[in-house]
């Protein structure tokens, strides 16, 4: 008797445990339309805007590379603070109309039950797949933020080495494998001229000198009213999630220095070539790798909370 009441107890101790992880299928319950209805929302704006699976994407990385998943990048700036938006990093991070649209419908039928950090992951899930890219399930369970901190945000950018790359995603317990996996997000998307002017500006043997003069065309064109254009990532599919993105940057036609690096840095050529002759293997790595990344530092059980606004903490309740 004694054993079976010994068993028990340490059955209701793992249980709450339990009960706090991620998992596939969090809200079959509490909201059992969750995932279609933010399907829905990102179906509906992709519509209209091809660019938006691209947006979710970075969204989603800079949000998780922070404080981990836990929505604070959506938090606004107000008189008394400033928010992670205020960051350099992340004044041009964009598609936040698309989570108030999901969680507006979510609050009207669930409320107060999914959370924001789950939304851009489903969302950004959501896009994915429906730019060609692979379906892949997403546990759910993360709980919203109480903390968005403008001096907190470094995020490694575009012109570290692979080597440099390499620890600011091993401090994320991310591998060198999942790091040239997710840049492979650069198959849709933009970047701003000042990004990579130092590439066009002068002669530079890493780029294809076709690719190098569009750029300078491109570039070229600023004017008052568009002072820093954009030219897209990949050259040849840039609205699609696939595998384009490794092949160019083995002919030389990597827009950004760490693109280009992938290619060429012995650390991480294997992998890019790998990715480059089989579609497959890197449709199979790209969903492991935006599982494990959507799984930083989040905030589960107790922790946190789950905001009714996703730009705005709850109101604190007085004790």
């Amino acid at each position: 008797m004694m054993r079976l009441k010994v068993t028990f107890v340490l059955f209701l101790s793992i249980l709450p445990l339990a009960l706090a992880n991620l998992r596939v299928g969090f809200y079959r319950r509490s909201c059992p339309n969750a995932e279609s209805m933010v399907r829905a929302a990102v179906r509906r704006r992709l519509t209209r805007d091809k660019s938006i699976p691209a947006a979710l994407l970075r969204m989603h990385f800079h949000d998780c590379f922070v404080r981990g998943c836990d929505a604070s990048i959506l938090i606004d700036s107000n008189r008394k603070s400033s928010s992670e938006k205020d960051a350099g990093p992340n004044l041009t991070v964009r598609g936040f109309e698309l989570i108030d649209e999901a969680k507006k419908a979510l609050e009207a039928t669930c409320p107060s039950k999914v959370s924001c950090a789950d939304i851009i992951t489903l969302a950004t899930r959501d896009a994915v797949f429906l730019s060609g890219g692979p379906f892949y399930f997403v546990p759910t369970g993360r709980r919203d933020g109480l903390v968005s901190d403008p001096d907190e945000v470094n995020l490694p950018g575009p012109t570290l080495t692979v080597s440099e790359a390499v620890q600011a995603f091993r401090a994320k317990n991310m591998s060198m494998d999942d790091m040239v996996t997710l840049l492979g997000a650069h198959t849709v998307g933009v970047a701003h001229c000042s990004f990579f002017l130092d590439r066009i500006t002068r002669p530079d043997p890493t780029m294809d000198r076709g690719l190098a003069a569009k750029l300078r065309s491109i570039c070229g064109a600023a004017s008052g009213s568009n002072p820093d254009p954009t030219a897209f990532l990949d050259q040849g599919t840039p609205f699609a999630v696939d595998n384009q993105f490794f092949k160019q940057i083995g002919l030389k036609t990597g827009v950004m220095k760490i693109d280009q690096e992938l290619a060429n840095d012995p650390l991480s050529r294997r992998i890019v070539s790998g990715f480059a002759a089989n579609a497959t293997l890197f449709r199979t790595r790209f969903a492991k790798a935006m599982v494990k990344m959507g799984n930083i530092q989040v905030l589960v059980g107790n922790a946190g909370e789950i905001r009714k606004n996703c730009r705005v903490f709850n109101p604190r309740r007085r004790i």
